[in-house]
């Protein structure tokens, strides 16, 4: 059966479809073109990789940045957990960049919630990025 045929389900009270949840994350911050991105990087902000590490093996690595994986992004950056890293801080500066500009949209929403009231992404993502180099 293919996933056309499948039955549809009516949608749930006070759903958003993923381009609500998205265009709601990135109104809370201001994202960063990648030429603006890698100023702050040779300013002491911190770029975050958050590509899986098949993708970072295909498209290439990014000079300078931390590279940790979407799933312990929260845990490396909360200040009040016990896997934190040493520089994690409510005031830190975190660029966040995934591919294209979707995932780390939604990943520096998250920092937000924590706390982490400068964190933001980069406008098309690493691909984008990659026309600097």
């Amino acid at each position: 059966m293919s996933a056309s045929a499948l039955p549809e389900s009516p949608a749930p009270t006070g759903r958003r479809t993923i381009d609500e949840v998205l265009q709601s994350a990135r109104a809370r911050f201001t994202r960063l073109t990648p030429a603006q991105a890698k100023n702050d990087l040779h300013g002491g902000a911190v770029v975050v990789d958050i590509r899986p590490a098949a993708q970072r093996e295909a498209e290439g690595g990014l000079t300078g940045a931390l590279v940790i994986e979407r799933n312990v992004l929260e845990w490396r950056f909360d200040p009040t957990s016990d896997a934190r890293l040493p520089m994690a801080d409510y005031d830190l500066e975190v660029i966040v960049i995934c591919q294209e500009g979707y995932t780390s949209s939604l990943a520096a929403a998250s920092l937000h919630d924590l706390g982490i009231h400068r964190a933001t992404d980069v406008i098309g993502g690493y691909a984008a990025w990659r026309e600097l180099l």
